[in-house]
């Protein structure tokens, strides 16, 4: 079943079951005002949900018109958004650009980081970044939202503890990155409010293409309406959704409705660092990536940041060619400070 959240409704706005073609959707007060009391009491939820959702997509006539302009992301705010980066080439060609080492325990051990998750944008919602010298950049990826997870579970049982996977933009500053991390302490400043894509689905929505522990299909980002990239998800994770929930939970239960990402979606290319779409490759999903890209090649990157007024589109399709989640797609705008 695909859910999503309309923004009516208070600061947590309204849970809605969605048609699987993404046309209509359906409140279900009557079951759980939100998705995140669906998913703390999922076990006896779920299957009323699931009714509603065999019953809207049986019916081409019923249910209300879902527009994603209207959705919040599917939980608009979270206990928990703490992002991986499972895609360890990723990581080792930002870390390139910033003149790091790459250590090799980043091949054995996943690196994560606690987000923002006080409160989430739309996936239609501008991306609010005060100025344009912060290097603003999306970040193309796909999130599990999980049940409670027990403390020290397995990577095994980790699989079971996944209720629904969902898109992100990860938005990026990345000119105030490299003075963050050279203090210590994580990323702050450098990581505003991510997004997420109109609804969020349970595994069975995927079919084949869920796998247990990744997404086998591309994931498909514009940038400004021109082909941007489209890296197949199951290739080149080097850690899946499972170990990373594992390693989340380690030293900490997770609660109901934490959203644990899979970092930046990337894909190598012979054995190098990828190429272009214009050059035969499968692109990037962030423009960090490529950057570094025409850094190595020509010395200094070629591409800019994102500026006011350009647009990012993130969005995944099935083998049939249709919509999974439902299209991320949000301009940048110059957020006025106030006193």
């Amino acid at each position: 079943m695909k859910l999503a959240t309309l923004k009516a409704g208070g600061r947590d706005g309204t849970l809605v079951v969605v048609s699987k073609d993404l046309t209509r959707c359906r409140a279900v007060p009557g079951i759980a005002p939100t998705l995140q009391q669906a998913l703390d009491g999922w076990t006896e939820v779920a299957p009323k949900l699931e009714a509603v959702s065999r019953a809207l997509n049986a019916d081409a006539a019923s249910g209300e018109p879902f527009d994603p302009a209207q959705a919040a992301s599917p939980l608009p705010r979270a206990y928990q958004w703490a992002d991986g980066s499972a895609y360890v080439n990723h990581v080792e060609l930002v870390r390139k650009a910033r003149g790091a080492d790459m250590p090799p325990s980043f091949w054995t051990d996943p690196l994560m980081y606690q987000g923002c998750s006080d409160a989430f944008l739309g996936p239609c919602d501008p991306i609010p970044v005060a100025d344009e010298a912060f290097g603003i950049d999306f970040e193309s990826e796909i999130a599990v939202i999980t049940g409670d997870v027990p403390m020290g579970v397995s990577a095994d049982a980790a699989r079971g503890h996944i209720r629904l996977l969902m898109l992100v933009n990860d938005v990026s500053l990345r000119n105030l990155i490299p003075a963050e991390l050279a203090k210590g302490f994580g990323f702050f400043q450098s990581k505003p409010a991510s997004s997420f894509s109109p609804v969020a689905v349970t595994p069975d929505e995927l079919g084949g293409a869920w796998d247990g522990g990744k997404v086998n299909l591309p994931l498909v980002t514009h940038l400004n309406g021109a082909l941007f990239g489209r890296p197949d998800a199951g290739v080149d994770m080097t850690f899946d959704f499972p170990t990373l929930v594992a390693h989340a939970a380690k030293t900490r239960v997770l609660a109901a409705g934490s959203i644990i990402g899979s970092g930046t979606v990337s894909n190598k290319l012979d054995g190098g660092p990828g190429k272009p779409v214009g050059q035969g490759g499968v692109g990037y999903s962030c423009l960090a990536e490529i950057r570094t890209i025409e850094t190595i090649e020509t010395g200094k990157p070629q591409t800019p940041f994102m500026r006011f007024g350009d647009r990012v589109r993130i969005e995944m399709f099935d083998g049939a060619g249709d919509s999974v989640f439902g299209a991320i797609d949000q301009p940048v705008v110059q957020h006025r400070g106030q006193n």
